[in-house]
């Protein structure tokens, strides 16, 4: 296929911008056959079979009993660009640790195009475990309704945030969301001036998180540190006060860590 785009904007090819298509929406279905894939897409079925027959000759798809997946060499990938993120070397022991001493879901989380992925999670002895938190290294999160995100966000040019929600909105996910952009900036404000986010049921009813940015000498964000727990448990002083101190120093641990491989 051509190339298609203007003078507004980057010239791409279409074989490739489907064939992302096709990878996406094979992770959405959790693997699909080539009529299903067709209707998804909206592409006649020889089409569809050229894209997923491309991919699979390529080792990013496998067929298995007439039905296309995800290959592993995507796993292979994807390790392989986590493995280089510097956050996820030096966050990953203050995870580790942080989880042990919470008891809590511990996350280590970055922002690429708008979006949160998450780098590492650990389970702390005492946490709910849960589908959600099994699926969330999968998913690419909104930023405004996570502590993480808005951590990211706090520490983000306006302009930048500007542009995120422009790009993404401020989609509503419980009753607590905050979805108008004049009262997210008023939050981001006094987060800036505490050090560290709350997402207050914001996200999943009865599932509270404080997070604190990890940032670069220079005040460049590079990420956050969370944790996560049950409204019940994360409440009062606790909440407060002695996991806010937990995760700011945490944060800073990784900020040193960082900071000073920088320099060796």
């Amino acid at each position: 296929m051509p190339p298609t785009g203007g003078d507004d904007g980057p010239r791409t090819l279409q074989t490739v911008s489907m064939s992302a298509q096709v990878l996406a929406t094979l992770k959405e279905l959790d693997g699909a056959g080539v009529t299903e894939l067709a209707t998804e897409l909206d592409l006649s079925k020889s089409t569809a079979h050229i894209h997923l027959t491309s991919l699979v000759e390529n080792g990013l798809v496998v067929k298995r009993d007439g039905k296309y997946a995800l290959a592993l060499k995507l796993f292979a990938f994807g390790e392989y660009v986590r493995s280089r993120n510097q956050l996820y070397r030096h966050g990953k022991p203050q995870v580790d640790e942080l989880a042990n001493e919470t008891g809590q879901y511990v996350h280590v989380v970055t922002e690429e195009n708008g979006r949160a992925i998450n780098l590492y999670q650990v389970k702390g002895d005492t946490s709910v475990s849960g589908e959600y938190q099994t699926s969330k290294p999968q998913q690419r999160d909104h930023l405004h309704y996570t502590a993480s995100g808005k951590a990211i966000l706090a520490s983000l040019p306006e302009r930048r945030v500007e542009e995120i929600i422009e790009g993404h909105g401020l989609p509503e996910r419980t009753a607590n969301t905050v979805t108008d952009p004049e009262a997210l900036f008023e939050e981001l404000s006094a987060i800036r001036q505490r050090g560290y986010a709350y997402n207050n049921e914001e996200e999943i009813e009865g599932f509270r998180a404080i997070a604190a940015p990890v940032q670069t000498p220079d005040g460049d964000v590079l990420g956050s540190l969370s944790v996560s727990g049950p409204a019940s448990v994360l409440q009062g002083d606790r909440f407060e006060e002695t996991l806010p101190k937990q995760v700011v120093n945490s944060a800073n641990v990784i900020e040193v860590n960082i900071n000073m491989s920088n320099r060796s």
